[in-house]
């Protein structure tokens, strides 16, 4: 994995969240690779309660200023970037006042989703690409963790399928037990084909559940990781059944060497 360039892009990654199987494994993988010589990149998004001043978050001012396009609205992009101390590594934050300044990360106090859950998984998605796009920087592996970051690779393979930035790198989405009752905004389908997408493309989101969102990502993906002991029922079996290289469940003890193994024999030979 030396000099091998890996963009990291989850929904939550400590010290800037709660430990979480998402947070930590998305935290210890770019360490992993970063240790052996790869170059890395984290982006996540800049949820309101992520404390700023303690994290030293600061705005980059050279990649912020674009405008999203999320159904028909135009919504400004801030990028923050921070370092995690100790280990030179930087996050970039995706940031938008309407999606992101909340004090909360996908649900409210009661437990409820979101409304606009799925406008803000799409922002994210384009957000980290067009913010890859500027930074010029072109990753061997693009690995994708928890369900916020689901449409990264939709968006990769069909709005910017012709981006040369992106031509040669492999997409790893890991699939967490993250599952939530009932689905986003039923409307994200329509929304996801106003950018120019194909329906058979978006079968899955006719009912965007949290089952449906991890098949869109499995389909549009090179190879996918098992990032639970435990995956919702029927789940396991599709990922199985899509034919791509499958990477089962490993506990913390045992996943630096599996995922660099999967990385450089399965993913990156393919």
């Amino acid at each position: 994995m030396k000099d091998k360039r890996i963009l990291y892009v989850s929904s939550e990654v400590i010290p800037y969240l709660p430990e979480t199987e998402i947070s930590s494994t998305s935290f210890e993988a770019a360490k992993m690779v970063n240790n052996i010589g790869g170059q890395i990149r984290i982006f996540m998004p800049r949820f309101g309660n992520i404390n700023e001043r303690r994290h030293q978050l600061h705005e980059v001012i050279r990649l912020s200023g674009m405008n999203m396009v999320i159904n028909d609205l135009d919504m400004p992009l801030i990028i923050k970037v921070a370092s995690i101390p100790k280990e030179r590594m930087q996050v970039y934050f995706i940031d938008n006042e309407d999606y992101f300044k909340r004090k909360a990360t996908l649900s409210d106090e009661d437990g409820n989703l979101f409304d606009d859950n799925d406008e803000r998984a799409i922002f994210f998605a384009k957000g980290v690409i067009e913010t890859v796009k500027k930074l010029n920087w072109s990753p061997d592996v693009i690995h994708v963790h928890g369900w916020l970051a689901y449409m990264l690779p939709l968006y990769l393979r069909h709005f910017y399928g012709n981006e040369p930035l992106f031509k040669d790198a492999k997409i790893v989405t890991s699939i967490y037990n993250e599952n939530f009752e009932g689905t986003l905004n039923e409307e994200m389908r329509d929304k996801v084909l106003f950018d120019g997408m194909e329906k058979r493309d978006l079968k899955h989101l006719k009912e965007p559940s949290f089952v449906n969102l991890a098949k869109t990502a499995a389909d549009n993906s090179d190879a996918v990781i098992v990032g639970s002991d435990d995956l919702p029922e029927g789940l396991l079996d599709y990922l199985k059944k899509i034919n791509k290289p499958l990477l089962p469940y490993k506990t913390r003890e045992e996943f630096s060497q599996a995922y660099q193994d999967f990385y450089t024999t399965k993913v990156l030979a393919e």
